[in-house]
């Protein structure tokens, strides 16, 4: 067997992926990017995969979110500090409910390429090449705005690597101190609407005095104030991956270098592809979006190409179904990964199989339908006896009205107050905290469960 190559991908059949019209701007913007620093390091994918391992095992929980595209436009300092902010919150009631560490990866510095269901679109009569992302082309609905431009690349790895700086000061330089996090969510719970969070959030008070009562206490205690944090993004435009791609000295394997943990979507998984061949030979962990097309011998293949020497941590599931489609789908996808095997994490990702067009036009996912898709998720696992290791949510930090529902009820007619997505809905920091009390509630009845029958 020849051995893999980053470029080898080239050779392979290439979905959802632009057709850049000049040769030479594309070949002088990846000579550029193959110069530019990996924006992470393999002794941090390592770190993740053996966290990611751990959660396979129940032993900690993979928090997933973040942007569904980022954008040039609206790349702000305020905008990933509160982002990494309700992620923190999330984190916390999440450890709280679980008992175990959450492992925290940010769909950030990287998610700049989006797969659409169709090439083109067409407004008022007039088609155009579909909007692919800011690395790609721009929203702007005209001819000029839809063609590829290579140098994108170039301005999304420059915001990447802004990104990750801004994110790593954040979680070493005392922004995650876990006081000052439970503060913030102590704020979300003395709202009328959220009292039933407010016990869980005293629990969590009494045990931080507690701590600090037998002086553990931040100012002595570093791991009080760090967190790890990773970032992840869907591999889809193979050229910026192969660019970033380095050769791991202390281990002689690939890394890729544009985030920690690279996903396979659910658009572009097909055994023989581009996509899959690409990452079946980087180092990091990745993901693969499994949706209700999923076959089990497609399956069978893509874990054998993925995770050959079935390394744990290595390949994180992430079950998009919908709600009302997880008891179909997702028992199924689970014994045939019992039949193999293999190692895998499993995550739930509510958001994507539970987009619908509301009354008033706008995009959305209703709030109901994604906690419903989350507790199903928690059943299935429940019946057939395995680990629900984590979840995947769109959201962001911001005070945005795109999905529907949640403690604040909002409404079809609200969704043009402040709908800023450049592509899909994501839940703004109330709903993300509320659902993740909500998951919270599940992990801890999941837990009692374990301990009374190990007790009997």
């Amino acid at each position: 067997m020849t051995q893999w190559q980053k470029s080898d991908w080239r050779s392979k059949p290439r979905i959802q992926m632009p057709d850049y019209t000049d040769a030479a701007a594309l070949s002088a913007a990846e000579a550029r990017l193959t110069q530019y620093p990996p924006l992470v390091f393999a002794g941090e994918a390592r770190r993740l995969k053996k966290q990611l391992g751990a959660a396979s095992r129940g032993e900690a929980f993979l928090l997933q979110g973040g942007d569904c595209a980022e954008s040039f436009e609206q790349f702000s300092a305020d905008a990933i500090r509160d982002t990494f902010k309700v992620m923190l919150q999330m984190a916390m009631v999440l450890t709280y409910g679980a008992k175990v560490p959450v492992v925290k990866v940010g769909r950030m510095a990287g998610q700049f390429a989006k797969p659409r269901s169709a090439p083109t679109e067409v407004v008022n009569g007039v088609e155009l090449p579909s909007y692919r992302g800011d690395i790609i082309n721009d929203l702007a609905f005209t001819p000029e705005s839809r063609i590829p431009n290579p140098d994108k690349m170039l301005q999304a790895y420059t915001q990447a690597a802004a990104t990750l700086n801004l994110l790593r000061a954040f979680s070493t330089g005392g922004y995650a101190d876990v006081h000052q996090v439970h503060a913030w969510t102590l704020g979300f719970t003395e709202s009328a609407k959220a009292a039933k969070y407010r016990e869980m959030a005293n629990h969590i008070s009494d045990a931080l005095d507690f701590m600090t009562a037998a002086g553990i206490d931040s100012d002595r205690a570093h791991t009080l104030k760090t967190v790890d944090f990773y970032t992840s993004h869907e591999s889809l435009l193979l050229e910026y991956e192969e660019a970033l791609t380095r050769l791991d000295s202390t281990s002689g394997k690939w890394l890729a270098g544009s985030g920690h943990m690279l996903w396979i979507g659910d658009r572009t998984r097909q055994p023989d592809g581009a996509h899959v061949d690409f990452l079946s030979g980087v180092l990091n962990p990745i993901g693969l979006k499994c949706g209700p097309t999923m076959t089990s011998e497609d399956l069978k293949l893509l874990l054998a190409k993925l995770n050959p020497t079935n390394e744990a941590g290595r390949l994180t599931l992430i079950a998009r179904f919908g709600a009302g489609k997880v008891a179909d789908n997702l028992p199924r996808l689970i014994k045939t990964v019992q039949d193999e095997g293999a190692n895998v994490l499993w995550v739930c990702d509510p958001m994507h199989g539970n987009t619908i067009k509301s009354a008033t036009g706008y995009k959305t996912r209703p709030f109901e339908s994604v906690l419903r898709e989350v507790r199903e998720f928690f059943g299935a696992h429940k019946t057939e006896g395995t680990i629900p290791g984590g979840v995947h949510f769109e959201m962001t930090g911001q005070d945005v009205t795109e999905c529907t529902g949640g403690m604040r009820a909002l409404s079809d007619e609200n969704l043009s107050d402040r709908y800023h997505t450049a592509c899909d809905p994501r839940l703004n920091a109330s709903q993300s905290l509320e659902l993740a009390f909500l998951v919270a509630e599940e992990l801890s009845a999941l837990r009692v469960e374990r301990q009374q029958a190990e007790a009997g």
